[in-house]
């Protein structure tokens, strides 16, 4: 269990995990591109997983101090929330562009802030967070190249999300260092069977190997166990805002690795998250101790 919080404001460093987190999971996400033409998008998602869950058993060994009575169902909801998240995000993806779709998935722990709020400055921070978004994907992308089943895709994943955060706070707090590990085993051997359904051996193709492993490290062993190291020690409204920098990460790495260009309109609601995120984290309380 993480030590007790005071009550002047948020500590720094679960802060600067999740943005760190946040730009690993970018940086992979443009390399995991390079995936799909291989394994399809199913297949990249169970090469991710699989691969990061493998280097954090090896370095965490989660077997060497399994926690005593500890319950399961926390557990297994992460796992299967990570699973899910990965799956239908990358599914969406095929369907509808990828503005949709990080709109879509943002309902998630936007929703997790809404509800988990107390105050009126609370909401503030999340509508806020939530126009950022909207500006940064941009008002014409949800009206062009998307289907029904992608929107559902997409909604999907925004309901893992959700399931990740509220469950990831759980396990992080009864296993320790081992959540991210176990959560990823149980994420890799729900999807495995996808995976392999569409690349068939492909999927253990030497050819594609390094680049997988690259995916995994930088988008799911890096982010995942900064993240769940920042849950317990953070209250979910001010995770689920933070993650809210998802979006203007990607736009930065976009520009960066991609030359992708931004708008005005898109730099205005980047300009919009990094204030809510801000925000939130300078008006919200500490947890007191469990």
């Amino acid at each position: 269990m993480p030590p007790a919080a005071g009550a002047d404001g948020p500590r720094i460093l679960p802060l600067l995990s999740v943005i760190c987190a946040t730009a690993a999971f970018q940086v992979g996400a443009a390399l995991a591109k390079g995936l799909f033409p291989a394994v399809g998008p199913t297949g990249a998602a169970a090469l991710r997983l699989g691969l990061a869950a493998l280097l954090l058993l090896a370095l965490s060994r989660p077997w060497r101090a399994w926690p005593a009575g500890a319950p399961r169902l926390p557990l297994l909801g992460l796992g299967l929330s990570l699973g899910g998240v990965m799956l239908l995000f990358y599914l969406a993806l095929t369907r509808a562009p990828l503005g949709v779709v990080i709109s879509l998935q943002f309902l998630g722990p936007l929703a997790i802030a809404l509800f988990d709020s107390r105050r009126a400055i609370d909401l503030l921070w999340a509508g806020l967070a939530g126009l950022g978004v909207w500006s940064i994907v941009g008002v014409t992308s949800a009206a062009a190249g998307q289907d029904g089943l992608g929107l559902l895709f997409g909604l999907g994943a925004a309901a893992c999300w959700a399931g990740y955060i509220l469950f990831g706070r759980l396990a992080s707090r009864d296993y320790g260092r081992s959540a991210p590990a176990l959560g990823l085993t149980i994420a890799a051997l729900a999807v495995l069977p996808f995976g392999w359904a569409e690349a068939g051996a492909g999927l253990f193709s030497a050819e594609i190997l390094p680049l997988a492993l690259l995916v995994a490290l930088t988008a799911t062993a890096i982010p995942l166990s900064l993240e769940l190291y920042a849950l317990p020690r953070l209250p979910p409204r001010v995770f689920a805002v933070f993650t809210s920098l998802e979006p203007a990460f990607g736009v930065l790495f976009g520009f960066l690795m991609l030359n992708e260009r931004l708008s005005p309109g898109q730099l205005a609601g980047v300009g919009a998250v990094v204030l809510a995120a801000a925000g939130s984290a300078w008006t919200s309380r500490r947890l007191k101790a469990a």
